[in-house]
């Protein structure tokens, strides 16, 4: 029989005090696991691939804070970055070498980018790449696709209309229509509906944002072509291209999915890794591009904490061991995959239906026949059998990510033995 997950005593005592003071008893929505009908337990450490809640119950994590995690938790080296550089002083409202180090670790690791501006968010980072792109051409619109996240502010809060492919509307309250109207919206790998909206409104487009691995409708990998396809509409159209590797920045490949597959952006956005868990994000690309930033240029995008000191030293800390270690990444390509493989032969086995997509140490499995490529089909899995999976896996141990549409994440602390124990769990699920 399938188990139920429930906090421990102090965890539900802490978080029904924290809804009386926190909206939803949380700073981010997915955190209230309100979408697989529970509680959140509450965090107080964590030590390699595992979480320690205020209970004292342990559990194998498989979220590793959304991305950032990817050495896992209390990795020495990062710390021990991070506590030198707060020892030197919280921030200090000018310039320090910490943040040229960074950058040039994410200059050299990603040829697309020839200068980077540090922010302290992947949404901060995101909204001053698009007023970028529409700085630097003059154009109003920007293209985005059905079920790819790239964070909260208007412009990116749009959903799809009646049409395949048609203008944004709003999906969140306090987004003016106005704003929202000026995002333009498609299936994902569907280049057929991007031609169509480059027939219609090329001259006002400015960019194309996407996930080259869209991580936030679940884990969709671009289909064969797609993402060259984008590269080839928005030359002939004087478009940007602009990669959202906010998840897949360095964790696709040392140099993010746009390595693995080949296509250069001309803006990228990066977040999650590159702060080592620390608040962080970045945006990048061509320096002609990047020379219109103020203060070399009229585009203005300013941070008070930008390149914070606590940050950047563990961003640099993580980034290091990455380009010192590269077998990190073949090691957790075999981990994610042995995962695939055995969930899939699990669920063919017991007899339900299951499609398993995974990129990198990227998965989520869709309790759906497939294949799932874009958000409609992933919005056709089982969300029932997904919440009683997480609860079931939650009871047992294994912290998974608490939406159908989030990706899980591998990390370099994560082992063989890990990877069975999941299994193991996932095969005593009953439906």
């Amino acid at each position: 029989m399938n188990e139920h997950f429930t906090p421990g005593p102090r965890s539900a005592g802490l978080f029904e005090k924290s809804c009386r003071l926190i909206p939803g008893g949380v700073n981010s929505p997915v955190r209230a696991f309100g979408s697989v009908g529970a509680s959140p337990f509450l965090a107080a450490r964590g030590e390699g691939a595992r979480i320690f809640d205020v209970d004292g119950y342990e559990y194998l994590d498989c979220v590793c804070s959304w991305g950032p995690l990817i050495l896992g938790h209390a990795r020495p080296e990062v710390v021990e970055a991070t506590v030198a550089a707060v020892r030197n002083g919280m921030t200090f409202g000018t310039a320090t070498e910490g943040e040229l180090r960074l950058a040039e670790l994410i200059t050299g690791a990603f040829p697309s980018i020839e200068m980077v501006r540090l922010t302290s968010s992947g949404t901060e980072a995101v909204m001053s790449a698009l007023r970028l792109a529409r700085g630097a051409t003059g154009r109003p619109k920007i293209l985005k696709f059905e079920g790819c996240y790239h964070g909260h502010s208007d412009g990116m809060l749009v959903r799809a209309g009646s049409g395949a492919a048609t203008f944004g509307v709003p999906d969140s309250a306090g987004v003016p229509p106005e704003i929202a109207g000026g995002t333009l919206t498609a299936p994902y790998n569907d280049l057929e509906a991007v031609r169509t909206l480059f027939d219609r409104f090329g001259g006002e487009i400015a960019g194309v944002i996407v996930e080259p691995v869209a991580g936030n409708m679940g884990l969709v990998p671009p289909e064969t072509g797609f993402l060259e396809g984008l590269r080839a509409l928005c030359d002939a159209f004087g478009a940007l291209l602009i990669f959202d590797e906010v998840i897949s920045g360095f964790r696709a490949s040392y140099g993010g999915a746009q390595a693995v597959f080949g296509v250069r952006p001309d803006l990228t956005t990066l977040g999650k890794i590159i702060g080592g868990g620390m608040p962080v994000g970045a945006y990048g690309g061509r320096r002609d591009l990047m020379e219109q930033i103020a203060p070399a240029g009229p585009v203005y995008q300013a941070g008070t904490l930008s390149g914070n000191p606590a940050a950047v030293a563990a961003g640099i800390a993580t980034l290091t061991v990455l380009k010192e270690d590269p077998a990190i990444y073949a090691r957790l390509d075999a981990l994610c995959e042995t995962l695939r493989r055995g969930l899939l032969e699990t669920a063919s086995r017991r007899g339900f239906p299951l499609t398993v997509n995974r990129a990198a140490s990227l998965l989520t499995p869709f309790f759906t026949e497939g294949p799932v490529r874009n958000f409609a089909e992933a919005k056709r899995s089982d969300l029932g059998r997904y919440a009683a999976y997480f609860n079931h896996m939650l009871a047992g141990g294994v912290f998974l990510p608490p939406s159908q549409f989030e990706a899980l994440f591998l990390a370099a602390a994560h082992t063989p033995d890990d990877v069975d124990r999941i299994l193991t769990r996932f095969d005593s699920l009953r439906f």
